[in-house]
């Protein structure tokens, strides 16, 4: 067992014989990007992404399922757990954003042919970057999402100025307007808000990187949510559905796609579905269904840890 101080408060980690984490920090023009890295430093890492509003810690009880020598560096994505916030005036605009980071990333530690591993939302910039950068992809592995969450053109025009209003709210909001809570008060609105994705015990793992103490100067007790509000603001990064096919189109690399049921409760499950049969096209692809939540990887990582093995040692 091992206990640190992190994020304003102490964290107690029991991992199995032989693993080991490490947390870390990556440079970025506006701050850096916090990291978990687990297993050796000297070998290239798969690049582990979470989902919108989640955290490294989403990875937590998976990875120790893999065998002992997987590198797997779990990142925060920007406004998210440790990672440092976007500046007032600049906006998230989460799948293209990623891309961008990811690459960062990539380039900061020179590394080349990567395996990206990402959960709904970081399952999404994992096939915008295989995408993208077609021929310097080995593997991606997605976890109950295929592609950036697909709306009508329709919908999306509709949405845009409430989205640009809403964003501006946030930005603005003022410090003694940000609601505090006790700790049990917010694990109960965390657990809450994943609408039974997530047990308690698992909304406490997210929630080490996912809040913190308020601030001494408030002269209040409690805790505040860690992520940037504007994180809430996604429905201008929305794409269609002949833009996620076309995506499709371009991915070359080894694909795992695991999708849990019930899962994710999807508006329209036949888009998740034709972008499969459009990435079989062009990519070696294994598609498979498993039983869980839309959280499988954090509450039934042993449903989807021999999948990913495999996948890692065969294909």
């Amino acid at each position: 067992m091992s206990q640190t101080s992190l994020n304003g408060h102490h964290v107690q980690e029991v991992l199995p014989k032989g693993y080991k984490v490490e947390e870390i920090e990556i440079p970025v023009p506006w701050g850096h990007v916090a990291g978990r890295w687990w297993g050796p430093r000297d070998k290239q890492p798969i690049i582990a992404i979470h989902g919108w509003q989640d955290n490294a810690g989403t990875w937590d009880n998976l990875i120790p399922l893999l065998p002992v020598n997987t590198a797997v560096l779990c990142i925060d994505l920007p406004g998210h757990g440790l990672s440092t916030h976007y500046p007032p005036g600049m906006l998230y605009y989460i799948f293209w954003d990623g891309i961008v980071l990811v690459r960062r990333i990539v380039k900061h530690f020179k590394w080349s042919n990567v395996t990206l591993m990402g959960h709904s939302l970081g399952g999404a910039i994992s096939f915008m970057y295989a995408a993208s950068f077609p021929d310097e992809t080995e593997k991606i592995i997605c976890v109950d999402i295929a592609s950036p969450a697909v709306r009508e053109p329709s919908v999306m025009v509709k949405s845009t100025g409430f989205s640009i209003d809403k964003m501006l709210e946030y930005e603005h909001l003022p410090e003694n307007k940000i609601p505090c809570y006790g700790y049990d008060e917010m694990i109960d609105i965390v657990c809450d808000a994943y609408k039974g994705s997530i047990s308690r015990e698992n909304c406490k793992i997210l929630m080490k990187r996912g809040m913190t103490p308020t601030p001494a100067h408030t002269k209040k007790q409690g805790y505040l949510f860690k992520r940037d509000l504007k994180l809430k603001v996604s429905g201008l990064a929305m794409m269609s559905i002949e833009t996620a096919l076309e995506y499709a189109s371009k991915v070359k690399c080894k694909v795992l796609n695991i999708r849990a049921l019930p899962g994710q409760r999807w508006e329209k499950l036949d888009y998740y579905l034709s972008v499969i049969e459009k990435l079989k096209e062009t990519a070696e692809v294994q598609y498979v269904e498993v039983e869980g939540t839309h959280h499988v990887q954090l509450e039934a990582p042993q449903n989807i840890a021999s999948i990913i093995e495999e996948f890692l040692e065969e294909y």
